[in-house]
């Protein structure tokens, strides 16, 4: 556990995590749950630093049939998803509390939505910043490198520190020729 800078606490088996317990990561993601040979095995949650938790029945370290839930208490659902799809755009705070007036928008399901370091995208686990390729949480530790989908992803699809017109942008009015 000293090498990964994890943290576990709960029963053992033959020197192996197995039984019941709690296993916290460097990150401070934690899973309560049932442990077998030093894997998530059998009923068990994974509990987020924002809030959120996933449940899940687990085989070997693998997830089956879980269920995800955002710190509000919103649950994720595959099907019939009503928030933020391609016919109604709004977050599920606002389907809550009521659009914003006109001229003021809501960014990001935060509100207000988080301050982004300079050159920076928020990629909903954390910061990213492209020039490293280095995902950071939101209290700026490491989380993992991104690869080159990731990057890719995060660059087409999150919000980015820096504002940018996009859109129509007319040529000039009176060509020379």
């Amino acid at each position: 556990m000293e090498f990964t800078g994890s943290e576990y606490r709960g029963d053992h088996r033959h020197g192996r995590m197995e039984g019941k317990g709690e296993y916290i990561l460097p990150t401070e993601t934690r899973y309560e749950g049932d442990m077998k040979d030093g894997m998530f095995h059998g009923q068990g949650t994974l509990y987020f630093p924002n809030g959120s938790k996933y449940e899940a029945q687990w085989d070997c370290g693998i997830a089956h049939e879980g269920t995800y839930t955002f710190a509000d208490g919103l649950k994720y659902e595959v099907e019939n998803w009503p928030y933020c799809d391609g016919y109604d755009r709004r977050f599920y705070t606002e389907m809550c509390h009521g659009l914003k007036p006109a001229g003021r928008s809501q960014l990001t399901d935060l509100d207000p939505p988080r301050d982004i370091p300079k050159g920076c995208y928020d990629c909903g686990d954390g910061f990213y910043d492209p020039v490293s390729r280095v995902v950071n949480d939101y209290q700026h530790r490491f989380l993992r490198n991104a690869d080159d989908d990731e990057h890719e992803w995060i660059i087409r699809t999150c919000r980015k520190e820096w504002d940018e017109i996009t859109g129509y942008k007319p040529r000039h009015m009176y060509s020379q020729t």
